[in-house]
């Protein structure tokens, strides 16, 4: 391997960066580079009747950590409360901070439509962090400027509205340790308002016989950038 990547997922809450990228972001690990999952908040309003808010905050971080650590990554939880996402001055400046302390080159991130207010706002903060922890005017903890190289969009089933793939990534040797790293997150296995297990696996299924592999994910450019139709990240083939 000549250059070790850095890959980041980012979700508005445990389990949206793993269940939409994780199997990508594994198939990297497994090449010898660093993954990391971000999660602006851990999406502990979801809670069960029986689980305080706070409890199901701990629940979360928690299952994030084994998960995360199936995938062959590290898990980092941000203290910005669920259903409370703003695009301000204070979450921009913490993920700027975070993004040149840990100088990822690839980030994945939410889709910007979607039927979720922090799924919407996640990408606008990630391009919005992307930018300031670039420029080398703004001042962060006397850290670094760092850009990253390319940002993606990937899949969420709340996220759907106009989305179309532009990139298929075979993901079919990573697709069973995917399911596994999933399965560590109650809400996954466990609700009542959604099948997300069922849900993730049928779509890698859908979206491999599309590609032509047994499973894969997919990625989406982002809106007014030159987009590159393949099976792998432009400039970070594998």
């Amino acid at each position: 391997m000549n250059h070790k990547y850095h890959v980041m997922v980012i979700g508005a809450h445990c389990g949206d960066a793993e269940i939409q990228a994780g199997a990508i972001a594994l198939k990297y690990a497994k090449a010898g580079h660093e993954v990391t999952f971000l999660h602006l908040t851990a999406g502990e309003k979801g809670n069960p009747s029986h689980v305080t808010v706070e409890a199901y905050r701990k629940q979360k971080v928690k299952e994030s950590k084994e998960a995360a650590k199936i995938l062959g990554g590290k898990s980092i939880t941000l203290d910005f409360r669920d259903a409370e996402l703003k695009l301000d001055e204070e979450t921009v400046t913490a993920v700027s901070k975070i993004f040149r302390e840990l100088r990822p080159n690839v980030v994945i991130t939410h889709w910007e439509k979607s039927i979720h207010p922090d799924h919407a706002l996640c990408p606008k903060i990630v391009q919005s962090a992307w930018l300031k922890a670039a420029l080398t005017g703004f001042e962060i903890e006397g850290l670094a400027p760092h850009s990253i190289t390319r940002m993606f969009h990937s899949e969420n089933w709340e996220d759907m509205e106009d989305y179309v793939p532009d990139i298929f990534v075979d993901v079919s040797e990573e697709f069973e340790t995917y399911l596994r790293a999933l399965s560590q997150y109650d809400f996954i296995m466990n609700s009542s308002d959604f099948r997300y297990f069922d849900y993730y696996q049928a779509l890698g299924t859908v979206r491999g016989c599309i590609a032509r592999t047994t499973y894969a994910q997919t990625l989406k450019f982002p809106v007014g950038m030159n987009t590159r139709k393949g099976m792998s990240i432009p400039g970070f083939e594998l």
